[in-house]
């Protein structure tokens, strides 16, 4: 099954829903490849029903302009592009407002599957 995507400007997103303790939401993420982990906003994942301050496991970050240490939480279920992933670790990320996105959908969720995107149709497909 292909998903579309707006081939013409920006990067590619991509709908998303997650679950976590309290609730299920529905989600705008950016696929990127170059990120071999993917990540939520912060507050995505105190609505979702997680305690960030409580969290114990966290991974060191190196974004473009700094380094972080972010929170791993472990989501209940993540589905994207027609895949679900269930117990899906995922960092959590304060992205400014102007991201304008939920998070990154990263090369974690991506291994072992086959990504074609098409820019000619504006499809995207993981199988």
């Amino acid at each position: 099954m292909s998903f579309p995507f707006d081939p013409s400007h920006g990067p590619v997103l991509v709908k998303a829903e997650v679950t976590g303790p309290d609730r299920s939401l529905a989600l705008q993420l950016v696929l990127d490849t170059g990120a071999t982990t993917s990540l939520l906003n912060d507050a995505v994942l105190l609505t979702l029903g997680y305690d960030l301050a409580s969290v114990t496991d966290r991974v060191r970050m190196t974004t473009g302009s700094l380094v972080t240490s972010d929170p791993k939480v472990v989501l209940t279920r993540l589905t994207a592009l027609g895949q679900h992933r269930f117990g899906f670790p995922v960092l959590a990320h304060t992205l400014p407002i102007s991201a304008s996105v939920h998070g990154l959908l990263g090369l974690d969720f991506l291994r072992d599957g086959v990504l074609t995107i098409d820019f000619r149709s504006g499809r995207i497909t993981l199988g």
